[in-house]
């Protein structure tokens, strides 16, 4: 099975097409597919434990790894004590190890 990168840099409360990542990665995860989203730039402000309307909620419940760019949480202001119990906080280094693992298919959106 393929692995899947899902890395979204959105805003999801400004770009209602958001949606389509979280549809898409759940449903490769049903189908037994190894699943990450990683969230640069303004898709990390969703992370925030009172994010409203977010559908990171439901990634980590599908089982999907959701991990979130230091440096873009950094540049929020965003601290790893706001964010979502399960959001854990990597590097782009990680990123690109993620990336270069074999079978892996990445999609940027």
């Amino acid at each position: 099975m393929p692995n899947y990168i899902f890395i979204e840099s959105r805003d999801p409360f400004d770009s209602p097409d958001t949606s389509f990542l979280a549809d898409t990665a759940t449903s490769l995860k049903r189908r037994g597919n190894d699943v990450t989203v990683f969230l640069v730039q303004n898709a990390v402000l969703a992370t925030r434990k009172q994010a409203r309307k977010s559908q990171l909620p439901r990634l980590i419940e599908s089982g999907i790894a959701v991990l979130a760019d230091d440096f873009s949480l950094r540049e929020r202001g965003i601290q790893s004590d706001e964010c979502q119990a399960n959001v854990k906080t990597a590097t782009i280094d990680q990123l690109v190890d993620l990336l270069l693992r074999e079978n892996t298919r990445a999609i940027w959106h």
